[in-house]
């Protein structure tokens, strides 16, 4: 298994290591020797459609908002270790994201006739205010 955070009020999904495809890289930037000798940029992807993590209803959900496949990218720190840790983090972040139903949606409603009165007559003494306020004309 895969370590995250011990939070198990967020964290649903316990995904088998054989189930993550890891590629480390040398990560781009600045950094000299270290930055182009080190292999510190970790690549984490997972395959949805193969993972036995997830329930069917849950594997559709992510499908849908995700894709198939899922890729990580971490180079932040000049440690793999960490950048590991990190991707393993925002993966887990990705997936608690994209598992969360949809809220319903707003079933639309129409104001009611004393509503729409109000609002007439609201509208209507708006207008006869800004009447009273101009200066009277020569015809009057």
């Amino acid at each position: 298994m895969i370590p995250f955070p011990q939070n198990r009020l967020t964290m649903r999904f316990d995904i088998p290591e054989n189930e993550l495809r890891w590629r480390f890289d040398p990560s781009g930037g600045p950094g000299g020797q270290h930055a182009n000798r080190s292999s510190t940029r970790a690549e984490l992807r997972l395959d949805i459609q193969r993972s036995r993590a997830f329930s069917k209803l849950t594997k559709a959900r992510l499908i849908a908002k995700l894709g198939s496949e899922v890729r990580v990218s971490e180079d932040r720190s000049r440690s793999q270790a960490t950048n590991r840790k990190r991707a393993v983090r925002r993966l887990h972040a990705i997936l608690e994201e994209a598992a969360r139903p949809d809220p319903p949606a707003r079933r639309p409603t129409r104001p009611s006739g004393a509503a729409r009165k109000r609002r007439l007559d609201a509208k209507r003494e708006r207008g006869e205010k800004k009447m009273r306020r101009k200066a009277p004309t020569a015809d009057e």
